[in-house]
């Protein structure tokens, strides 16, 4: 069977990409290898689909071309998505640091996308198994429910991430294949881990949450940083990540909001412990932890102004050096991680690379 567009991957991506194609006269078929359509939107925002973020710039995106997102986000604007959902009439609600999110659950995100397709004539294929992809006058993609043929081939199959939803390397083979050329591969929107030695004060903290800000090459968040057995994860870091690379230090304050030397100065002198001064401030547990690394809890007036100046300064400017990442994901943090490769291989065309994109 001959179709204009064959796309690979119904997720939201290939779903977009077909309804898209459907509205201008083509005819579209949409292959999906899981029983289910949209399974990273099924997942997303804790089952609730954070399906834009309102404050969307391109300094938000990384890229080997920073011009691809200034033009793709002046074409299509996060309005552009949030009037396609008030169409279907979904209720949503902004959360923090302007992510939107149903009001009920990510189901409606994947409706919405289907209904899109189903006018615009989208046939879709889903538990289709791709084995092999030929160019001839034609695209020639052979699956185990048949063989088909296109003018034109996209392939939306994802990265690396989430193998548990059948996640895999299949575009990169594609690719390769096509020799198209590949960027070098990293996780990108994963936690950290650190060293042996370090991960006994991290470990101590597992299931503590900090309100903070992490920094690295010049590149700066802020948002919840959560200890983990292993290290640190939550939306900071994960954002942080996607700029770290091995051997690079990391500056964590978690004192964001005050000034603290001030703080400490204020209570300089008096009997008031350490430990006591930064539990206003801190978590009880990690203000414990905290000053069991440095030596101990002592009262205020036992303290130099030189030692007090040098505590606030490491609580508002950590250094430390991670020592790698989490490359496999737990459904925990499995939320809060996109990680998009798309590829589009057109007739009498030849694409210059593969993009590869974090949704950051």
């Amino acid at each position: 069977m001959t179709y204009d567009v064959i796309i690979i991957g119904a997720g939201a991506a290939g779903l977009m990409c077909a309804a898209e194609a459907g509205k201008r006269g083509r005819s579209v078929l949409l292959l999906e290898r899981n029983e289910q359509i949209g399974e990273k939107i099924r997942i997303s925002g804790g089952g609730r689909c954070n399906f834009t973020n309102i404050n969307i710039d391109p300094s938000s995106y990384l890229s080997g071309n920073p011009h691809f997102c200034k033009s793709a986000l002046t074409r299509y604007t996060p309005n552009d998505f949030i009037a396609l959902v008030e169409k279907h009439r979904i209720a949503h609600h902004e959360k923090t640091l302007g992510q939107l999110f149903c009001n009920g659950s990510s189901q409606q995100i994947i409706d919405m996308l289907r209904s899109e397709c189903d006018p615009a004539g989208v046939l879709i294929r889903s538990k289709c198994r791709v084995k092999e992809i030929k160019k001839g006058a034609n695209f020639q993609v052979s699956t185990d429910l048949g063989d088909f043929r296109s003018s034109s081939l996209v392939i939306a199959t994802g990265g690396l991430s989430i193998p548990q939803l059948g996640a895999t390397n299949f575009a990169f083979e594609i690719a390769r294949q096509f020799d198209l050329k590949v960027t070098k591969l990293r996780p990108g929107l994963v936690p950290l881990t650190f060293h042996q030695t370090d991960n006994r004060f991290f470990g101590s903290l597992a299931g503590v949450s900090i309100d903070g800000v992490v920094s690295c090459r010049k590149v700066t968040f802020r948002e919840n940083i959560l200890f983990t057995h292993r290290g640190m994860s939550g939306p900071a870091i994960l954002q942080i990540s996607s700029y770290w690379t091995e051997g690079t230090t990391i500056s964590l304050n978690v004192l964001p909001e005050v000034d603290a030397t001030r703080v400490l100065l204020a209570q300089h002198p008096s009997k008031r412990e350490l430990v006591t001064v930064l539990d206003q401030h801190l978590p009880r547990r990690y203000a414990q932890q905290w000053c069991a690394r440095i030596g101990g809890s002592k009262p205020m007036y036992q303290y130099s102004r030189k030692e007090i100046e040098l505590v606030a300064h490491q609580l508002q400017n950590w250094p430390i050096t991670p020592a790698g990442t989490e490359r496999c994901l737990c459904s925990r943090t499995a939320r809060w991680v996109q990680f998009s490769v798309d590829m589009v291989l057109r007739l009498g065309g030849r694409p210059a690379c593969l993009t590869s994109r974090a949704d950051l």
